[in-house]
């Protein structure tokens, strides 16, 4: 299937309102993957025979920092083209800055508390760009679903927060971490790394695991097992959370958290546990 594709909102408005229903949003800053590819797979079976798949592919500048990487984030549209049509995506919206903020933003959408924590403690005003470039995305696609990498489980969480505050209606799907074979979580960032930094970056999935392995023993083993695979690693934050990003439970369903530098990349991954009473 070749996508339509659309560059401006009335193109989008027009195209859109052909589509066929249900119809579900990935969206996406490009530079796809194989990681994007199962969530395009998982929209395309949550839109079912009848329905539609939407990819939006925008570089939101409101969720960059000063001193991010903003202007070198990889934007190989021709690619991304390519991946949408061999996923089955009916229509691909791909807007310039001007398209999604013809005026300077003035509203933004504040993420709470939970959007100070991890991510947002490190990346100020991280979540109030992402939450406020999705919401304006719901909007302008009204799709009935949309489809976000559980890798970004933070955000995800978020999103799904706004989306039930909000009463915005649209069902949000999870996508689970697509890995290398080597372990390392898929990542659009991923090809800064030189072959050195990218075995460097080997302990963040280790760590998750050696942490996840320690799940029956308690909270204070998963953090010592996961501490120890990261030694020698430049780590922003290492978290056992509750599944809803909460306090971790004295038992039950959990989620670790890892942050970390390699070289002058920033890696993010996480992993599900169950905790045992230790």
């Amino acid at each position: 299937m070749t996508p339509i594709v659309a560059r401006t909102r009335t193109g989008l408005a027009a195209a859109r309102a052909g589509l066929p229903g249900p119809v579900v949003l990935v969206p996406t800053m490009g530079a796809l993957h194989d990681g994007h590819r199962a969530l395009l797979r998982c929209a395309r079976e949550a839109a079912g025979p009848d329905g539609s798949v939407l990819v939006s592919i925008f570089v939101n500048p409101l969720q960059f920092g000063p001193a991010e990487d903003f202007g070198r984030y990889p934007r190989p549209l021709a690619d991304d083209l390519a991946v949408c049509a061999e996923e089955g995506a009916a229509l691909v919206f791909t807007p310039d800055p001007a398209q999604m903020y013809p005026e300077p933003q003035q509203i933004t959408v504040d993420p709470g508390p939970a959007g100070q924590r991890l991510e947002g403690a490190s990346r100020p005003g991280f979540f109030t760009g992402v939450l406020t470039v999705v919401l304006k995305l719901l909007q302008l696609t009204r799709p009935d679903g949309a489809v976000f990498g559980e890798k970004d489980y933070q955000q995800l969480a978020l999103i799904r927060r706004t989306v039930a505050d909000l009463e915005l209606g649209v069902r949000i799907v999870g996508g689970p971490t697509v890995r290398d074979s080597d372990g390392l979580a898929l990542s659009s960032r991923n090809r800064y790394l030189s072959a050195e930094q990218r075995q460097q970056a080997l302990a963040l999935p280790r760590s998750l695991r050696a942490g996840a392995d320690e799940g029956s023993n308690g909270a204070g083993a998963v953090l010592k097992a996961a501490t120890e695979a990261l030694r020698g690693i430049d780590v922003d934050y290492l978290a056992l959370r509750g599944v809803d990003l909460g306090p971790a439970p004295a038992a039950g369903p959990a989620r670790l958290l890892v942050a970390a530098r390699i070289g002058t990349t920033r890696l993010i991954d996480n992993v599900p546990l169950t905790l045992g009473p230790g």
